[in-house]
């Protein structure tokens, strides 16, 4: 049972990734369009991206804790 809770960090870290692009994209095309709304995806791209470096941390530090 302890092998899900130590993928899942990493699983979101991974999906938090993706979706700090895909925020990123939608950014510049916003803009690229002259659309004032891609401030919204800038800001949601930060967002991701602090949860993308958390989750990575703690997906790297859980091993360690086990380990001893």
């Amino acid at each position: 049972m302890p092998a899900p809770a130590r993928r899942a960090p990493r699983g979101l870290a991974l999906y938090a990734t993706v979706i700090c692009l895909l925020a990123v994209v939608a950014a510049v095309v916003s803009f690229v369009n002259g659309q004032w709304l891609g401030i919204i995806w800038v800001l949601l791209a930060g967002l991701t991206s602090n949860m993308a470096w958390y989750y990575h941390r703690r997906g790297r530090s859980v091993p360690a804790e086990r380990a001893g």
